[in-house]
């Protein structure tokens, strides 16, 4: 397989994720359980967006070429399957079998994933070689320290995955078996990671500008601890609200890394919009965080804190990134454009917004316009790139 037939898998991971992300959109307006919108959010939408982009990105930025160029054509239908028997399994009433075959078919897709990238580095998992070219020679110091976090993204996923397998088979669990301690291994410990190792290589480039020298020690570490801490102690104790204080630490660091960048930036593309929307609903969603750690748990606000950090930090940071590698203004087709796309950001922070506060202080109406404004940003998000990606296999 080229070069080319790895991309083009890659955008099929991408375009994957755009429609778990509206079949979300769709579960959460018809009051799914929460569990269903977890598989569908981080399973669905931000992990397939993540192997999509990390079969592209990984292997160049460490020099590298995939080593094994069928991983992403043999992963895909594992984890998309897989994905969606673990959505189907969160609803009350399904089959045991449900939840385990989503689960094995989950773990070895992530297997695939996983191999394929170690075997693509094996010998550089430091990322001392990082393919920076000599007009961005001012940036491989920067870019060495992000690589060197790659490989702990990878062991979370792992990780998380044996923890979900576990629990759904009856191996040796990790902690208690609790669902919650897996996905935050796999939310906060991959999928926040991944965001911030590749974010310190691919965003100052986007913007052009330098970020503070010592962000990535503010950003970066945390987030190494963060997820173990949360996972291990969760609900509560201080070791549990060291974790939350560690990850909260790293995503507001992040988040005004980001707002630096913005600001020495001469550009004003549509995709830094998403990116600043994402930054923001991280702020808001481990602020809930801080306050369960400290406060202590309150079941009525979990699901505005999931679906701001997935949905929110991870889901509009994928999507400001989306728009950077596939512009919407190249498109030829109807409602191609920027204009689509910042109705696509708009719609989904409004929507996240508005329904975190209907969650919050228990007004349905103001949750349900949330929802149904979130489920136009998916729609539309999913149109635009089903569109440009039918637009580039058409070439």
């Amino acid at each position: 397989m080229t070069a080319a037939t790895v991309s083009r898998w890659a955008r099929r991971f991408v375009f994957a994720g755009a429609v778990f992300l509206l079949a979300w959109a769709l579960a959460a307006l018809a009051g799914v359980p929460r569990r269903v919108e977890v598989a569908l959010l981080l399973f669905g939408f931000v992990f397939h967006t993540v192997f999509g982009k990390g079969y592209s990105l990984v292997p160049a930025y460490f020099d590298r070429e995939l080593a094994l160029s069928r991983a992403p054509m043999v992963q895909f239908p594992l984890t998309v399957l897989g994905t969606v028997l673990l959505a189907v399994a969160g609803e009350t009433g399904t089959p045991a079998w449900t939840g385990q075959a989503g689960a094995v078919l989950w773990f070895l897709g992530v297997l695939v994933f996983v191999g394929a990238l170690l075997w693509t580095i094996r010998g550089d998992l430091s990322g001392a070689a990082t393919g920076t070219g000599d007009v961005n020679a001012h940036r491989r110091a920067l870019d060495r320290v992000a690589n060197a976090f790659v490989p702990v993204a990878l062991a979370y996923l792992l990780l998380g995955s044996y923890g979900l397998l576990a629990g759904q088979t009856g191996l040796p669990v990790l902690f208690d078996g609790s669902p919650a301690r897996a996905t935050h291994l796999l939310a906060a410990g991959t999928g926040a990671m991944f965001v911030f190792a590749v974010g310190f290589r691919l965003l100052p480039r986007f913007f052009v500008a330098k970020p503070p020298t010592a962000a990535p020690l503010l950003v970066l570490p945390p987030a190494v601890g963060g997820p173990a801490l949360i996972a291990t102690y969760l609900p509560a104790g201080p070791w549990f609200q060291l974790g939350a204080l560690l990850e909260s630490t790293a995503i507001v660091a992040f988040a005004i890394v980001l707002v630096v960048l913005y600001r020495q930036s001469e550009r004003r593309r549509v995709g830094f919009l998403g990116v600043l929307a994402g930054a923001a609903c991280g702020c808001l969603g481990v602020g809930l965080g801080l306050q369960f750690a400290y406060g202590g748990l309150d079941p009525g606000l979990g699901l505005a804190h999931a679906r701001l950090n997935l949905a929110g930090f991870l889901g509009l940071t994928i999507v400001g990134v989306s728009y950077q590698f596939y512009p919407p203004a190249v498109g030829s087709f109807p409602g191609a454009g920027d204009r689509t796309a910042l109705a696509v950001i708009a719609s989904l922070l409004v929507g996240l917004v508005f329904g975190a506060a209907g969650l919050s202080f228990d007004i349905s109406r103001l949750a349900t316009l949330g929802e149904l404004l979130a489920l136009v940003g998916a729609g539309l998000h999913a149109w635009l790139l089903g569109g440009l990606f039918r637009q580039r296999a058409n070439r």
